[in-house]
């Protein structure tokens, strides 16, 4: 009787473990591949058959004549291997730090910008590779990017309109900026 338990258990684990650690993610690996190809892969941007980036994860720009993402609470800037958020309350004086040193470098990096500083250009995504900005972060860093660039803020309002994505179905969360395509837009227009 025992032995008979043992070799249904084998049996079982056998069939199981083909079951959903062979065919299962081979029919949905195959799935994926047929039906949502550019996100199977990453949804990654290329440029001359090398890839830029990815537009769901976020990466670092520091230079002035491109549009900032939000920061990152990596342990290095938009390291995906080890997203996570910074855990640090609002009455965590280490976050209040970091509030006042990102508002003081957006300060600097335009002096004459009066407008209120959008709270996602001064706080860390969740998860720390967020690939999106809000519209009002966008805008407020038109100013610094035409200057910089030497092009019209109209120019840089534009692109910032043909790189946002409204609410998902329409109703839920608000319209954002995808960083990435917004920066090689610029770059783009650049170099015409």
């Amino acid at each position: 009787m025992f032995k008979k338990q043992i070799k249904s258990a084998i049996l079982a684990l056998i069939i199981l473990t083909v079951i959903t650690g062979v065919i299962y993610p081979l029919v949905v690996t195959g799935f994926a591949q047929l039906f949502f190809n550019k996100q199977a892969n990453g949804s990654l941007i290329y440029s001359s058959g090398k890839p830029l980036g990815s537009r769901l994860i976020g990466q670092a720009f520091d230079d002035p004549k491109y549009f900032w993402g939000r920061n990152s609470a990596t342990s290095s800037v938009c390291n995906a291997a080890s997203s996570s958020g910074s855990n640090l309350g609002p009455s965590n004086p280490a976050l209040l730090d970091e509030v006042n040193t990102r508002i003081k470098a957006l300060k600097e990096a335009e002096p004459v910008n009066s407008d209120p500083i959008p709270v996602d250009l001064v706080t860390s995504s969740a998860s720390g590779l967020d690939p999106h900005i809000s519209l009002a972060a966008a805008y407020y860093q038109a100013p610094r990017i035409a200057r910089v660039r030497g092009i019209s803020r109209d120019t840089v309002k534009d692109i910032i309109r043909q790189h946002t994505y409204g609410r998902f179905l329409g109703l839920l969360g608000e319209p954002v900026v995808n960083v990435l395509e917004a920066n090689l837009a610029l770059d783009g227009y650049r170099n015409r």
